[in-house]
C-alpha cells in the first residue's frame, strides 16, 4: 500500500473564511501533511490564519450588472474585484485578473493566470474565459495560503524558491515529489534561467497547482493507493493536456 501522504490524502471541500490581500505572516505554523487544500469550482484552501470576518451579506456593483459576493467576503477583496472589473460587467477576463493579482502580490505571468482561470472556473459555465466574484474570492483565499507557504520556505528571503525549498514546501503539503521531477519543474518554470534556477511566487503557485491537480487525477486511477495505475493512451492525454497552458 502506498503512503497516503505522498498523494496529499485528506482534502476538505469547505471554503475557508475570506482573507485580506496582505500576505500571510511568515511566522505562521506550517500545514501538516494531512492538511486540506482545495481548488477549483469554488472549493477552498487551507484554513485561513486570519480570524473570520463578520458576515457582510451581498455587495452590489456600481455598474449595470449587480455583483454578488459570498457572505463574509473581506472588503479589500471586494474592492480588488471591482477595480479589476473596469467595464462593470460583473466578471473579469484573464488580463483583468492578471492586473488584480499582480497589484496584490507581484507580477503574474499570463500563463499562470490562464491556469488559475481554468482551475477555478466551472467548465460548464457559459463564460469559461471570464471569472465571476465567487470564483475570484475562492482564488484570492487560496493564493493567500500559497503566499504563506512560499514565505515560510523561502528561508534565505531571496523572493524565490529553489529546488531544495520547493521539495520541502511540496512535502509539507503531502507531496513526496522525487528529485528528478523537482528538477524538471524548476527547469520548466524558472523564467528561462538555464541552471540553478528558482521560482518566483507565480511560478511556485503554478507548479503547486499542477502537482496537486495531476496527483488527484492519478489517485482516481490508483484507487488502492499502491503508487501505480493502468492508464489508456486516451486517458493519459485527457489527464495531462488540460494542465498544459500556452
Amino acid at each position: 500500500m502506498a503512503d497516503y501522504n505522498r498523494y496529499g490524502h485528506g482534502y476538505s471541500h469547505a471554503p475557508p473564511p475570506s482573507a485580506p490581500p496582505a500576505p500571510m505572516p511568515t511566522t505562521s505554523a506550517p500545514p501538516s501533511s494531512s492538511s486540506s487544500y482545495g481548488y477549483g469550482y469554488g472549493q477552498g484552501g487551507y484554513p485561513s490564519a486570519y480570524p473570520p470576518q463578520p458576515a457582510a451579506g451581498f455587495g452590489f456593483g456600481y455598474g449595470p450588472v449587480p455583483v454578488a459576493f459570498p457572505p463574509g467576503t473581506h472588503p479589500d477583496v471586494e474592492r480588488a474585484f471591482r477595480a479589476a472589473d473596469r467595464d462593470c460587467s460583473g466578471a473579469i477576463d484573464e488580463h483583468e485578473l492578471q492586473g488584480a493579482l499582480s497589484s496584490a502580490y507581484h507580477r503574474f505571468s499570463i500563463r499562470t493566470v490562464r491556469l488559475l482561470m481554468f482551475l477555478f472556473n466551472d467548465p460548464a459555465s457559459s463564460s469559461p474565459s471570464r471569472m465571476g466574484p465567487a470564483q475570484f474570492v475562492s482564488l484570492w483565499n487560496c493564493l493567500g495560503q500559497w503566499r504563506g507557504i512560499f514565505d515560510r520556505y523561502d528561508r534565505d528571503r531571496s523572493g524565490k524558491i529553489d529546488s531544495h525549498e520547493l521539495t520541502e514546501a511540496l512535502r509539507s503539503l503531502g507531496y513526496a515529489v522525487p528529485p528528478s521531477v523537482i528538477e524538471l519543474l524548476i527547469a520548466n518554470y524558472n523564467n528561462g534561467v538555464p541552471r540553478n534556477g528558482a521560482l518566483d511566487f507565480d511560478n511556485f503557485v503554478e507548479c503547486g497547482m499542477i502537482v496537486k491537480g495531476l496527483t488527484e487525477k492519478f489517485k482516481e486511477k490508483d484507487t488502492r493507493y499502491t503508487g501505480s495505475a493502468t492508464l489508456t493512451y486516451d486517458g493519459f492525454l485527457s489527464m495531462v493536456i488540460p494542465f498544459i497552458v500556452p
